[in-house]
């Protein structure tokens, strides 16, 4: 039987057996992972995966159960029917919930996001792409002494979600990615460190080269970095940390994290957040993007939606669950973690608008003094419930739009939403890291200490 087969015929024993809703989440998965160094396979991983859950609603009660399925679907009746019967004595140990329950039908557009060259591509393919990413960041400049993580990964995998008021999808996505770190050493034995990624469900929009190159350029153009004395100073934030911020943001605008009070949006729909410059964007539906698909884990169809709008706040990201909390309608924006847990709430292809008439070479030129951040550490430390950062910068020091000298072991202190405030100008140069982008941001007068 098809997976969407098996699928119904669970909801329908789930429901034989007196539960009053009941939702079956498949997934199945297949990939390869490829490291290089030296010239050589460091490390290949290839991976095969098939998990099913059940989520049964009983009285007002959620039970629970998931399965691994090692040797395909179709032979694991008796295993199913032990999730079945897990699923249904776990109702009966939780406490009643009136919003538990599943979202109905709900028609869904088409995507692109199935390669066929991504699904059926030869291991030695990846093994080709791990070696030449590593080989175009040595080859780039005599200066890039070592390369580490120079990796590959292709996968593709099905999805399938069958409940019982009519939801029945399914579908097949794919990705291919590449990441690499370069290590540049100058003759004064100073080094550092530069890394890229692309990442797409298309094959023809990853560039291996590019992206060896790109980590070797981030690291030479740090290299004879100084330190500098404490400035209060505007910022350009180069794309990859213009991403690292948004993440944090993007946080925030769950409305789970709003109702379990651990986000600093909330209470502020329908007020300035941030600077009018920006819109914020979460789009599942983008072609290719690695955050795109018809539905979410719960098979509600995902959407293109404007969650600030010239910098006002217009509302939060939903599933089913916190929908009914807060008596509106799911987003689109349940996730799972894998086929073992419950859906919980993520973005999908999460953005800042470009701008449309400065490239982020010419927001540098714009900036008669101030910082280009090309690295950030430590952002994930920013405290998700307040807002506050604290973290250490790498960059170049810029003076009448020209690079003076590179700058090290600085560190700037603020909040999110102090940060976004300030955006000055944004960049047309939109780029993806997984599933949130971001153009070049300039950002207002900034405390940078030592």
């Amino acid at each position: 039987m098809e997976a969407r087969e098996i699928a119904a015929d669970i909801v329908r024993k789930a429901l034989n057996r007196g539960c009053e809703a009941a939702e079956v989440f498949i997934k199945s998965s297949q990939g390869i992972s490829v490291e290089a160094m030296n010239g050589r396979v460091e490390a290949m991983e290839v991976s095969r995966g098939f998990g099913l859950s059940l989520k049964v609603v009983k009285g007002r009660k959620l039970g629970f159960a998931f399965m691994t399925v090692p040797a395909g679907i179709g032979s694991c009746r008796g295993e199913i029917d032990r999730t079945i019967d897990e699923a249904v004595q776990g109702s009966e140990w939780t406490a009643d919930d009136e919003y538990a329950g599943i979202p109905g039908y709900m028609p869904s557009g088409e995507v692109l996001i199935l390669d066929e060259k991504i699904k059926d591509i030869d291991e030695r393919d990846v093994i080709r792409d791990a070696l030449l990413l590593e080989d175009s960041s040595l080859s780039y400049d005599e200066r890039v002494k070592k390369v580490r993580k120079a990796g590959v990964s292709a996968g593709s995998g099905e999805t399938v979600i069958v409940n019982s008021r009519g939801v029945s999808a399914a579908y097949e996505a794919t990705y291919y990615s590449a990441h690499v770190t370069a290590i540049a050493t100058d003759e004064g034995g100073d080094s550092q460190m530069g890394w890229d990624y692309a990442g797409s469900r298309r094959l023809s929009d990853i560039d291996i080269k590019s992206v060896g190159e790109g980590a070797s350029k981030r690291a030479l153009e740090l290299l004879g970095s100084v330190k500098i004395s404490p400035v209060k100073i505007p910022v350009i934030l180069a794309p990859f940390v213009a991403v690292e911020f948004l993440g944090i943001l993007s946080a925030s605008l769950s409305a789970e994290a709003v109702q379990k009070q651990r986000s600093f949006l909330a209470g502020k729909s329908g007020r300035r957040v941030v600077s009018p410059l920006i819109d914020i964007i979460d789009d599942g539906t983008m072609d290719w993007r690695t955050g795109t698909r018809p539905v979410d884990d719960e098979g509600v169809p995902v959407a293109n939606k404007t969650l600030i709008s010239g910098g006002v706040l217009n509302g939060f990201i939903h599933n089913t669950y916190t929908a009914a909390r807060d008596n509106t309608v799911s987003t689109g924006n349940a996730a799972r973690a894998s086929f073992k847990s419950l859906p919980g709430i993520d973005v999908t292809n999460l953005y800042i608008k470009p701008g449309s008439d400065k490239s982020g070479d010419d927001i540098v030129k714009s900036l008669s003094r101030g910082i280009l951040i090309l690295g950030a550490m430590g952002v994930h430390t920013a405290n998700p419930v307040s807002g506050d950062f604290s973290v250490g910068i790498s960059g170049r020091w810029i003076e009448k739009g020209e690079t003076v000298y590179p700058v090290k072991e600085a560190v700037i202190s603020g909040n999110i939403l102090d940060l976004f405030r300030k955006v000055e100008a944004i960049g047309n140069d939109l780029r993806f890291y997984g599933n949130i982008g971001s153009p070049t941001l300039l950002i207002g007068d900034m405390d940078v200490s030592a």
